[in-house]
């Protein structure tokens, strides 16, 4: 006989666990599954062990490349192993106090794979649990293209960073070949190669970070790579891969011609999609659209009426994005509407900060220049280097760009992109100032700390009126 809860969550990541303690909250009961590790993608192989080892990199990169003249360079010995070891060490840590120890009470979990018997049941590993309300939040897992050959090599993903499981990467590799410029090759190739890797990025577009960031963000965290020493080679159009010998081989044209490229590891970092094709989801009668993210409307209700669906796996449903911060919002909105019986509550998409790892740092909000435009507005867009900005001078860093889009008519600013030092921190004074629909004023008039590179906001937005390159600092 199978048992029952007020809600059955698919997942444990995030989103689950959001979801999971608003049920408690609400004193309704809840069970989680999870086919791999409690605490998905994020705790176990994605945010945290990534951004430790990140950080790590950049201290081995700043000790052998001081920016300071009176400071000598010192190679720094790379045990990679032991780092991994350390990663683990933070991830044990974290998945136990931030989510094995509040599986109690009202909250349960059950380990296993787990498919949809009907709408109302699911099984996990031959364990039937049923739930008056459902909520799906199984999350996202690494895209992997349609390469001739590929699947007839060894190659890795993202989840490489994993811990406990047979994926995780404990060796460096010499050289290693990433096929992508998203975020993800960005952030782990600037890694591997700072810690001794010889890396080539391909990426098919003509710059990196081709999709739904402004151009000039791309191209200038290619120059920065560059500078490292890290390959990258754009408008590769992949043919195949092979394997000779130790190494993976391969082949794209680029420029009109056929090119090899040669590596001891692949690393394929294309992007991730929903994982919602291996539930068996159509017994529930529940809807996806083409890129298999499952739709939901602005309730995060699916097109069955009692079960729900929110974070990674929604994909781009009601304007969201795949982000650990974006699913937990949503996986406490979807268990509030599911089990609280007051008026549903709506997501609300428009302002989601996101920023990218590599160093410097790449902080986005809001519209690029391109979407302003098709969006209707009259855009007044303006980019200006991070090297007029004080706090760069100061600390020898002036590598980057801010820029800032706005209504040329109301002057509200519409979208911040900056490449920069701190700028994932920088970015949510743009993201709160987007909130409450700030103008280019608002950022002028605001006093910020000196010196700052929160800075950077106030003299992209005096570059509206003045050129910021002729003022002194502070002044407006």
């Amino acid at each position: 006989m199978a048992q029952q809860f007020d809600l059955v969550i698919l997942g444990s990541g995030s989103t689950a666990f959001a979801a999971a303690l608003r049920a408690a909250e609400l004193g309704k009961t809840a069970v989680m599954t999870e086919a791999r590790i409690v605490g998905g993608t994020c705790a176990n192989r994605g945010c945290l062990p990534s951004k430790n080892l990140i950080e790590a990199a950049r201290i081995v990169y700043e000790s052998a490349h001081p920016r300071y003249p009176g400071l000598a360079p010192a190679k720094m010995g790379v045990d990679f192993r032991a780092l991994v070891r350390q990663k683990d060490e933070v991830v044990h840590a974290y998945r136990k106090k931030k989510y094995e120890s509040l599986v109690e009470g009202r909250i349960s979990i059950e380990k296993g794979y787990v498919q949809f018997v009907d709408a109302h049941t699911i099984e996990v590993d031959g364990k039937r649990v049923t739930g008056e309300k459902v909520l799906i939040a199984t999350g996202s897992r690494p895209l992997v293209p349609e390469i001739e050959g590929l699947d007839e090599v060894p190659y890795i993903t993202s989840d490489l960073l994993t811990a406990d499981e047979a994926a995780e990467l404990t060796e460096l590799p010499e050289s290693l070949i990433i096929i992508g410029g998203g975020y993800i090759a960005l952030e782990l190739g600037q890694m591997f190669g700072r810690f001794g890797s010889k890396v080539t990025i391909l990426e098919r577009n003509a710059q990196l970070l081709a999709r739904g960031y402004e151009p000039e963000v791309g191209q200038e965290i290619g120059k920065i790579f560059e500078s490292e020493g890290i390959n990258v080679v754009t408008r590769a159009s992949l043919l195949r891969v092979r394997q000779t010998n130790s190494q993976t081989v391969v082949t794209a044209r680029v420029g009109g011609s056929e090119r090899e490229f040669r590596a001891d590891k692949l690393l394929v970092a294309t992007g991730r999609r929903p994982s919602s094709d291996h539930i068996a989801i159509e017994r529930a009668g529940v809807v996806t659209n083409n890129s298999g993210a499952i739709r939901v409307d602005e309730t995060l209700r699916t097109n069955v009426p009692h079960i729900f669906a929110a974070g990674d796996v929604i994909g781009r449903e009601t304007e969201s994005q795949m982000a650990t911060p974006v699913g937990s919002h949503d996986g406490g909105i979807a268990a509030y509407n599911a089990l609280s019986g007051e008026p549903p509550r709506q997501v609300n998409h428009r302002v989601i900060p996101r920023a990218i790892f590599t160093d410097p740092q790449i902080g986005i909000v809001g519209f690029t220049e391109q979407q302003a435009v098709e969006a209707g507005h009259p855009c007044w867009c303006n980019t200006v280097p991070i090297s007029l900005v004080p706090r760069a001078g100061a600390i020898r860093d002036t590598r980057g760009i801010i820029k800032m889009i706005a209504d040329d008519k109301t002057e509200e600013v519409l979208g911040v992109s900056m490449v920069g030092s701190n700028a994932g921190e920088v970015i949510h004074e743009a993201a709160m100032g987007l909130r409450f629909r700030a103008k280019i004023e608002d950022f002028i008039d605001l006093l910020h700390v000196y010196p700052t590179m929160a800075e950077a906001l106030k003299i992209v937005a005096i570059s509206r009126f003045k050129n910021p390159a002729k003022l002194s600092c502070c002044a407006e």
